[in-house]
């Protein structure tokens, strides 16, 4: 779930957090390559220094000169999402590589996090589309197989869910919601993508716009887990899950894939981590985040997996460092296994601040490397 607005208390968590996140790529970022586009976020503004560049790989040299966390999107002009990079902490520098055709698109500051953000219209020239190799091909496709099949293994699992909460079974609907979650935390970046469907499925109450009406997993989330009951209201809810889900099914294997946004993608399920799962701010309810925590690990694993023999030849030192990453991080969430190889996880609440502190250092020393990934496979 990309977080759209913080409470005071969250912000300071959550910036405190980031720090080691995005603080640890300012070295390694703080050169733009020849031909970068330099995005400056600030608090009142998103000043861009190319307003027309040709197509292909575009590389956005982005700094946040402003007091707040920041993100930088990358859109369509109906607000679809080519890439994005998320968490940008004050005073830090971040570099983002997407792959773009011909046409009119939009860059976007979100400082705060939250809003449509300050945007500003550029133009991409030429007829030219980024040259892709075979190899990079198959793993477009393989990686479009994957994330249909999991929002098709995911559905029948909601059905389960919803169909407890229209019977009025909280034990039931609580035993199977975190399992209905996991192919979509699996591939959320792709969902998020469209701009429509994440909001209606996964945004938490503190992230609510004005005005806007609250649906998806995390209403009833508080109606089993807080609130122990379950009213018309709930179950209406559940058949606009269903709805909205189903909806998602049918899209998800016509978003526009692009090797770059499957390692962007990457970074954003680690984001997804740093920000809501590592904070426990996502499952304050049910206290599932380690459910999550590992859909997204292994949906960003899942990326890297497919790119890797792109990866490889081109910058074999950060294939090398990503292996030894994602096995720690692997290693260190099997502690919290009820079972091996099972998706039952200790209930947060119980792990403890060292604990979060380990799982947090864990991803920070993932996400540093994968920020990296795509500018290695477009070498």
């Amino acid at each position: 779930m990309r977080p759209v607005r913080l409470s005071v208390v969250t912000a300071a968590a959550t910036v405190a957090a980031l720090t080691a996140v995005t603080g640890c790529s300012e070295k390694s970022d703080a050169k733009a390559s020849d031909g970068a586009v330099s995005v400056t976020a600030k608090d009142d503004s998103c000043e861009v220094s190319k307003k027309e560049f040709p197509a292909g790989h575009v590389e956005l040299a982005i700094e946040n000169k402003g007091s707040k966390v920041t993100e930088v999107y990358l859109l369509f002009p109906d607000d679809r999402i080519v890439s994005e990079r998320e968490n940008i902490g004050p005073g830090t520098k971040q570099k983002l590589t997407a792959e773009v055709k011909a046409g009119d698109y939009e860059i976007a500051c979100k400082p705060g996090m939250k809003g449509d953000g300050i945007r500003q219209k550029v133009t991409v020239t030429g007829g030219k589309a980024a040259k892709r190799s075979p190899e990079m091909d198959k793993a477009v496709a393989d990686y479009r197989t994957y994330v249909q099949a999991q929002a098709d293994e995911t559905l029948p699992k909601v059905k389960i869910f919803t169909a407890a909460v229209q019977a009025g079974d909280i034990e039931a609907a609580k035993k199977a919601y975190a399992d209905s979650r996991i192919g979509w935390e699996r591939t959320e970046p792709v969902a998020e993508s469209f701009g429509d469907i994440d909001p209606k499925v996964d945004l938490r109450e503190d992230g609510l716009e004005k005005g806007q009406k609250w649906t998806g997993w995390h209403t009833l989330e508080k109606a089993l887990w807080q609130d122990k009951k379950i009213g018309a209201a709930e179950k209406t809810l559940a058949t606009t899950l269903i709805t909205d889900l189903t909806a998602w099914q049918k899209r998800v294997g016509k978003a526009d894939i692009s090797p770059t946004s499957m390692a962007n993608g990457a970074k954003e399920l680690l984001d997804e981590v740093a920000t809501g799962k590592v904070t426990g701010e996502e499952e304050r309810y049910s206290h599932t985040d380690l459910v999550d925590f590992k859909a997204n690990v292994e949906g960003a694993q899942k990326s890297y997996e497919l790119l890797k023999p792109v990866a490889s030849k081109n910058d074999p030192k950060l294939v090398a460092e990503l292996d030894k990453q994602f096995a720690a991080l692997n290693k260190l969430l099997d502690k919290y296994r009820k079972s091996p190889a099972s998706y039952e996880f200790t209930s947060y609440d119980k792990v403890g601040k060292a604990e979060r502190k380990e799982l947090s250092d864990g991803v920070n020393a993932l996400a540093e490397p994968l920020s990296k990934l795509a500018a290695a496979v477009v070498k």
